[in-house]
C-alpha cells in the first residue's frame, strides 16, 4: 500500500542507485546525468533548490532532487523542438502543449524506474504541488489528458499503447 503524506519532501528522490536508473532509462534520448554534490547549487535548475538542472543534454542531479523533477525536466528535452534543444540552458520555455506532453511524458516513463511506477509519480506530483484542473495528476491523467496523449503521438514521443518510442520530438 502506497502512502504519502502532503508533505512535499515525502518524496522519492535521485539517489544514487535512482540516478543509475535515470541514466539507463534516458540514455536512448542522449540526456546525460551530472550529479551535483549535496548543498550545492544545482546548475540549470529553474526553479533553484532540490529541482533538477538542464543544461543541453546534461540533466543535473543532486541525491535530494525528486524523481517527478528529473523526469519533468528530462520530458522537456524530449518533447522540445530541435532549435529550442540546441540551445537549452535552465529555461525550457515551450507552449501550452507541450507543457502538458512533458508532464504525461513523466508519468508514461515512471513505470520504467523501479519502485516508482505510475501511481507513485502522480501522488508525488500532487504532494509536490503541481495543478491540474480536476484536482490531482491521477484525474487529470485518466480523464482529462487525451490532447496530451495525442500531441506526444504526433511528434512520436510515445505510441498508441501509450509506450515510450525512446525518441525525441524531431520537429
Amino acid at each position: 500500500m502506497l502512502v504519502v503524506s502532503d508533505d512535499p519532501t515525502n518524496v522519492l528522490n535521485c539517489s544514487p542507485q535512482r540516478q543509475q536508473q535515470l541514466a539507463k532509462l534516458l540514455k536512448p534520448y542522449g540526456i546525460e546525468i551530472k550529479h551535483v554534490a549535496n548543498n550545492d547549487t544545482i546548475p540549470g535548475s529553474f526553479f533553484g533548490e532540490r529541482e533538477a538542472g538542464l543544461i543541453g543534454n546534461k540533466l543535473y542531479l543532486r541525491h535530494d532532487t525528486p524523481v517527478h523533477s528529473a523526469l519533468h525536466e528530462s520530458g522537456h528535452y524530449i518533447c522540445m523542438d530541435p532549435i529550442r534543444r540546441g540551445k537549452l540552458d535552465t529555461d525550457a520555455e515551450g507552449d501550452y502543449d507541450e507543457e502538458n506532453g512533458v508532464c504525461y511524458l513523466q508519468i508514461i516513463l515512471s513505470d520504467h524506474i523501479p519502485d516508482m511506477g505510475k501511481e507513485r509519480m502522480m501522488t508525488d506530483m500532487d504532494s509536490w504541488g503541481y495543478t491540474f484542473r480536476l484536482g490531482s495528476a491521477k484525474a487529470w491523467f485518466k480523464n482529462d489528458a487525451e490532447d496530451a496523449k495525442q500531441w506526444l503521438i504526433s511528434h512520436n514521443i510515445i505510441n498508441n499503447e501509450q509506450s515510450p518510442t525512446w525518441q525525441y520530438r524531431k520537429n
